[in-house]
């Protein structure tokens, strides 16, 4: 097999991966309605399971990206698929909050986890060269957004055809189609042997890390990216009904996010082989906080909502190539499965607060006004906090490596 094939299928077998994983992952936000209707639990308790649930996820990435680098990606990729299937299999069955939060919280993020960022970037930098790794990760991303796309419609249109709990025990079979995509990552490094320190320790590695400014940077800023992607994913179903719109412009905007995104992570994982990182992630940052700005502004129409999720999802998780980049960067490939996957803890815990204090926002006061105030204020924040990062030009990287 030709390197040029190789890299092709490895790229593309994580992209799929990640389409099902976070597909699913973005979609669950159409739930919570019918699932509050049908158990009675409530808004904020289903948010709150919810926001669980990004917490895990997030915290799921570092041990499974530690476990995935010393026993192999594939074997932690259908653990994941696994308990993801079973999660969402029971969910619909829970009826106290205990165990919403234990099957939907837990048991289905951890899985998800399992299949995600940190595992499939780590996965496919350790087997590509290195100029082919920013493009890569951005092809990656990309592949989530495709989910987004593909599964959000196509999820509503279950709820609406055959109800929410045929849905749901459809997205867990989905779930299973991971383990046989994952084949192809058992695949041997192509290209030039991964750089990083000869002999270290994961725990050496880690400690350096977090003694690193630049890596501080990076989880303040992802920490944010974290807030606002999952106050929307959680909470736009919710905002799209209180401007009395129907369910499926929710569907549609979440559609839209994913479509944008596949552009907006291509387009970053390409500029990211010539531009600086962290000015990439600067706009990015800036983009949302402009958006949200414009958004409520603007007369809350269905065409508002999906202009408002064309702009977002340029900038939905374009974050992800560049942070990944510059962990890669600063600490080279043979821990990047867990140093990635402690950014992305960082991340979910930004995630958790926003699902979480979105449900509560929408419970005390009847709305999310003060929500966007603080995604506008905190993305803001982000943008400035990647400036000081230390990174050499692309240029001047290449010559020195």
């Amino acid at each position: 097999m030709t390197a040029k094939r190789q890299y092709w299928i490895i790229v593309i077998a994580s992209a799929l991966i990640l389409a099902v994983t976070m597909g699913i992952r973005n979609a669950l936000g159409l739930f919570v309605s019918p699932l509050n209707t049908a158990s009675g639990l409530g808004i904020v308790t289903i948010s709150f399971a919810l926001a669980v649930g990004q917490f895990v996820w997030g915290a799921a990435q570092p041990i499974f990206g530690a476990l995935a680098d010393r026993a192999g990606s594939v074997r932690i990729i259908a653990i994941g698929a696994v308990l993801l299937a079973l999660g969402l299999a029971v969910t619909p069955f829970m009826h106290s909050s205990l165990g919403l939060i234990f099957f939907l919280g837990i048991v289905s993020a951890a899985g998800a986890g399992g299949g995600s960022f940190s595992i499939l970037i780590g996965a496919a930098a350790q087997r590509l060269p290195a100029e082919r790794r920013a493009f890569a990760s951005g092809f990656i991303n990309a592949g989530g957004s495709f989910g987004q796309f593909v599964i959000a419609p196509l999820a509503q249109a279950l709820i609406s055809a055959f109800g929410w709990v045929t849905a749901m025990l459809s997205l867990a079979a989905t779930a299973l189609l991971t383990i046989p995509l994952a084949q192809p990552l058992r695949a041997k490094h192509s290209g030039a042997a991964p750089v990083h320190t000869g002999g270290i320790s994961l725990s050496e590695q880690t400690l350096i890390a977090f003694k690193d400014r630049s890596y501080l940077c990076l989880h303040a800023g992802f920490f944010t990216c974290g807030f606002h992607i999952a106050f929307l994913v959680t909470h736009l179903p919710g905002e799209v009904a209180l401007c009395g719109l129907p369910a499926s412009v929710s569907a549609a905007s979440l559609a839209i996010i994913g479509l944008a995104n596949i552009a907006g992570s291509l387009g970053v994982g390409w500029l990211a082989q010539t531009y600086r990182m962290k000015f990439l992630l600067f706009w990015v940052y800036g983009i949302r906080a402009v958006a949200i700005t414009f958004y409520l502004m603007a007369p809350h129409t269905a065409l508002t909502f999906y202009i408002f999720a064309a702009v977002l999802g340029v900038s939905w998780l374009a974050t992800v190539p560049p942070t990944a980049g510059l962990v890669g960067k600063l600490f080279g490939t043979r821990y990047l499965a867990t140093l990635f996957g402690l950014t992305l803890l960082s991340h979910q815990i930004g995630g958790f607060f926003g699902a979480w204090l979105g449900g509560m926002a929408v419970a005390s006061s009847g709305n999310y006004t003060w929500m966007w105030y603080a995604d506008i204020a905190l993305a803001t924040v982000a943008a400035l906090v990647n400036l000081p990062i230390r990174e050499a030009p692309p240029k001047l990287a290449a010559a020195a490596a």
